[in-house]
């Protein structure tokens, strides 16, 4: 964050004495000057959502900046809000969710900080575009956004014209022209004692090389099957098919904080509605239930939606703890098959 708002008012500043209000910037229907305090008032917004915990609406306050504030001015506002922003990010315990709108209604501290500088470095693009300046952020930055709020979005050879075009900036070869577009912040399931956390593709790929992820696992964590299911999770977005909410989720116990395994789809529904469902649990989690209440909040999530008509999982026939699993979820054995058992759970 502070990074990506160091560069962009180091860009900005050489054109303070450009006439901001009377040029449009890039793309845009705004002009560079309202498109510059627009980058400050997302800024405070973000900041103000965190730091205040807001659950159901966006804090009900806004910037306003003083009638004769210059270009400059407005730049320093940009670094304080900015300066704000990260220190309500660093000071956020993880797991901690605050109100957003899109899509699932809430993001994490990490969530904020992508959209942060998202705005930052897309509207710097055009207040940039609008008065002829140079502006290329690092591509470090622009993959970090790519990968935890563009999950659905194929990355490209490489992340700033990608992250463009994924914005309607910009032109990628032999891809359509985006008219409408969103970023996807990851979706959180409660349960009893778990808080099912979606796993961004930037946490797949640490996971599948072997790191935590980003997480803090419990004792004998993550698990093979956590391991094989991020690589699995890398190699649908590298693909272009990865679907946020049919992906993988990671089982945060919230007493401590700690991830005691990993749940997820194996893909989006299929045109009949079916979806299937896998799971794991670190070494010194088992035995407890979590398996059994991650896969209830799952499947309840799933076949509240109007497009999931049945879920399934398959079972070896030697794992009889993973068959009582489902079984106490409420699935039903449905064929045996090769040594697997064929379990499935409808509505």
């Amino acid at each position: 964050m502070e990074r990506a708002v160091a560069d962009a008012v180091a860009v900005l500043r050489t054109a303070v004495d450009r006439d901001w209000a009377g040029t449009r910037a890039g793309r845009l229907e705004w002009d560079c000057r309202r498109t510059a305090e627009h980058i400050a008032s997302d800024l405070i917004a973000y900041a103000g959502q965190l730091a205040g915990r807001a659950q159901n609406a966006y804090a009900p306050f806004r910037i306003s900046l003083d009638e004769c504030t210059g270009n400059a001015d407005v730049l320093d506002v940009i670094g304080t809000t900015g300066a704000l922003l990260a220190a309500a990010v660093r000071t956020t315990p993880p797991g901690v969710r605050a109100f957003h709108p899109f899509p699932f209604r809430s993001a994490d501290r990490e969530g904020f900080a992508a959209m942060g500088v998202a705005e930052v470095l897309l509207h710097t693009h055009d207040i940039a575009t609008g008065l002829g300046l140079a502006h290329a952020p690092s591509a470090d930055l622009c993959e970090g956004v790519l990968t935890r709020i563009f999950p659905h979005v194929q990355p490209g050879e490489s992340p700033w014209p990608t992250l463009l075009w994924a914005t309607g900036r910009g032109e990628l070869p032999g891809r359509a022209p985006v008219a409408e577009w969103r970023w996807s912040n990851t979706l959180a399931l409660p349960a009893e004692r778990l808080t099912l956390e979606g796993v961004t593709p930037a946490a797949a790929r640490d996971l599948a090389v072997g790191g935590d992820g980003g997480f803090r696992w419990a004792a004998g964590g993550p698990f093979t099957g956590t391991r094989e299911a991020a690589g699995m999770t890398v190699k649908a977005y590298e693909s272009g098919v990865h679907r946020p909410e049919w992906g993988m989720f990671a089982l945060v116990r919230r007493e401590d904080g700690r991830a005691v395994g990993a749940i997820g789809f194996h893909g989006a529904p299929d045109e009949d509605g079916r979806a299937e469902i896998g799971y794991d649990l670190a070494e010194s989690a088992r035995g407890l239930g979590y398996a059994t209440e991650a896969v209830r909040a799952l499947s309840a999530w799933a076949l509240a939606r109007d497009d999931v008509r049945a879920l399934f999982a398959t079972v070896e026939r030697a794992n009889i703890p993973s068959q009582r699993v489902v079984a106490r979820a409420g699935f039903v054995q449905v064929a045996d098959v090769d040594e697997l058992f064929a379990y499935e759970l409808r509505p």
